[in-house]
């Protein structure tokens, strides 16, 4: 039956015009606005135009069609805008005070409409037409427009055939609904503006690396977090618990990246609180029941989050400074979006059984004029993420783990994915501030994205998977923690003297020269659980005649498991592509394991004994070739 005739038969009472239903609006009355891509359009351009509406605040999560009247004086002068989060269109409204900002935790919205907190006379929503027992859906737009709907006294709905019936928490009987509004017009579009930028495919690259294949994800509001799933496409059996599905969701659902299989929690379904995007996800939702759309105080709840196993979350925002203080919602005293869901899902990932967090951001703005990872905050801006919550930062220029991490630490780590131009004046700062140590070397200011070509993987005979990439500043703990695991005598045979302490001198001196050419160290690194620790170091340093010196050590527990040949290999690939024409190395003559290592993979290098009895090795990579596997 067309809905129309239905509505006539079973509730003709209760259908208006819209012009009609805002005689209902009393002055003085608090009125709700559904969000984002599910607001009533129609009705929200009616009652902006209704002359005898006054002095009417207005309550919104995600809000587009205001913009069309906030520059209007009598729209301002009649109506007041309590927005949970600020949009993009509303920003500039924002900037100029049209706009009062109720900063929020997403999960915490619909308690303060139930608690009557924020009181609602109200709700103007938008809903599907009804199947044949009277039950219409809330559609793209369940979050906290169900809430909103469920604590106003009174509730206006416009009935429109574009939007979707989803699956999940969604229904609304015909019953609970005071006037309807039979007007049928496109959704608002919702697909972000994308430049698909070198700087995004870098961070992609990246934030890609963290996550593995069945993991469960969130994605953050924003067009970086957007851009960022374009870079999941070689993942498999992915999760999704996440307040908004977006346009970049389709192609891994097409795919088949994401199957929801591997869940702890709906396992099969993607959970979700609204939707934004195009005619084409909006069709694609449409009675799919894939989806699951649930009510923010679910999705967003950190509890109910953290029941995902592997649950990550990928966020973006404006600044983060050297201690892991994040700000996402103000650019200084100016609010520009809101806090969203990115606290409830840090909190709730952190809780997960193998779950993190990632904040991801470029490392700079204004084109390149300002760092976004800075000293200390701007002057005004909010903290929306403290630095006890955050797990991992990234941009273009690499990841820096944070959790478990010293302020020196996270120093070093931020300070090294922070724009090469601002480097140097971020380890001054924290110097002044006593962050980290006086004589503290700087990151070198060199793009390190070709490092990635010296990442690489091993799996071994003992079931575990061991990682190898370059030895970076960051790693100076990691790296005292492996010498002090050593025994003594393997410290022996690395360094040819009794070594007793790794003092923060000694390390400035081991970093001192690395420039990843002429200088670099290979780390080899085990998983414990969410973290991981170096067992093995492989390194060359430029010496005379074209040929490096190269040297090796490996914790005594991952020792005869072929770690010092793996790493052999890679470093004459390494020092290959470098220009280098061979290796030089000096092995103990009691240290008969590694000169069976160079024997074996080099047998026709020139071996002598020097005066001290230690061996001399002259490998050409010419004559010799690759070593054998």
């Amino acid at each position: 039956m067309d809905p129309v005739d239905w509505f006539r038969s079973y509730c003709p009472h209760k259908i208006r015009t819209a012009e009609a239903v805002m005689e209902k609006i009393q002055r003085g009355n608090r009125v709700f606005l559904g969000t984002g891509c599910g607001e009533p359009q129609h009705l929200i351009r009616t009652m902006a135009g209704s002359p005898g509406l006054h002095d009417i605040m207005l309550y919104q999560m995600l809000s587009s069609t205001l913009a069309e009247f906030v520059d209007d004086p009598e729209f301002v002068r009649n109506f007041s805008l309590k927005l949970f989060f600020i949009s993009a269109v509303m920003r500039k409204a924002a900037f100029e005070g049209k706009i009062d900002y109720l900063p929020a935790y997403l999960s915490q919205i619909p308690g303060l409409f139930q608690s009557r907190q924020i009181g609602l006379d109200v709700a103007l929503i938008q809903v599907s037409p009804p199947d044949a027992f009277g039950y219409c859906s809330l559609g793209v737009s369940v979050d906290v427009t169900k809430a909103g709907m469920e604590n106003a006294e009174l509730v206006i709905a416009q009935v429109n055939r574009h939007m979707p019936r989803t699956w999940g928490d969604t229904a609304v009987h015909i019953d609970d609904l005071d006037y309807l509004v039979l007007h049928d017009e496109p959704l608002v579009n919702g697909v972000p503006e994308t430049a698909d930028t070198e700087v995004e495919r870098r961070i992609g690259m990246y934030v890609s690396q963290l996550v593995d294949d069945g993991a469960t994800i969130q994605l953050g509001f924003g067009r970086l977090p957007h851009a960022i799933l374009g870079y999941m496409d070689n993942k498999n059996d992915l999760g999704v618990h996440t307040q908004l599905i977006t346009e970049a969701f389709l192609p891994l659902f097409r795919k088949k990246v994401i199957t929801n299989k591997r869940k702890t929690l709906l396992p099969g379904k993607a959970v979700a609180s609204l939707c934004m995007g195009s005619d084409a996800l909006y069709g694609f939702v449409n009675d799919n029941p894939q989806f699951d759309f649930r009510p923010s105080d679910f999705v967003s709840d950190p509890s109910v989050i953290a029941r995902n196993d592997h649950m990550i979350s990928i966020s973006s925002a404006l600044e983060v400074d050297l201690t892991g203080q994040v700000c996402m919602d103000s650019l200084g005293y100016m609010f520009y979006s809101g806090i969203g869901d990115q606290v409830d899902f840090l909190r709730g990932s952190s809780m997960s059984k193998g779950g993190f967090s990632i904040i991801a951001l470029p490392s700079t703005a204004k084109d390149g004029a300002v760092s976004r990872i800075v000293p200390h905050l701007s002057e005004g801006a909010g903290v929306a993420t403290t630095r006890g919550d955050v797990n991992f930062v990234v941009t273009e220029y690499g990841i820096a783990e944070l959790q478990g991490k010293s302020i020196y630490q996270r120093v070093m780590e931020l300070a090294q994915i922070a724009h090469p131009d601002f480097r140097e004046e971020l380890i001054r700062v924290a110097r002044q501030r006593h962050y980290i140590f006086a004589d503290q070397l700087p990151p070198s200011t060199d793009d390190l994205l070709f490092l990635e070509g010296y990442k690489s993987t091993l799996s071994l005979r003992n079931g575990k998977t061991l990682e190898f990439r370059a030895l970076l500043p960051s790693d100076e703990f990691a790296y005292r923690n492996f010498f002090y695991s050593l025994q003594e005598q393997t410290v022996y045979s690395r360094f040819f003297r009794r070594i007793k302490l790794f003092t923060h001198q000694v390390a400035q001196q081991q970093w001192a020269d690395l420039d990843y050419h002429e200088n670099i160290s290979i780390v080899g690194l085990a998983r414990e659980g969410r973290y991981q620790e170096i067992v093995a170091v492989g390194t060359y340093a430029a010496a005379e005649e074209g040929r490096a010196e190269v040297a090796f050590v490996v914790r005594e527990d991952f020792q005869n498991l072929g770690l010092a040949t793996y790493l052999l290999g890679r470093l004459q690939d390494i020092a290959r592509q470098n220009g280098f024409k061979g290796f030089v190395a000096v092995v103990l003559g009691s240290n008969a394991s590694m000169l069976h290592v160079f024997r074996k993979q080099y047998p026709d290098a020139a071996f002598s004994i020097l005066p001290s009895g230690d061996h001399e090795i002259v490998i050409d990579f010419a004559q010799q070739g690759a070593p054998s596997a």
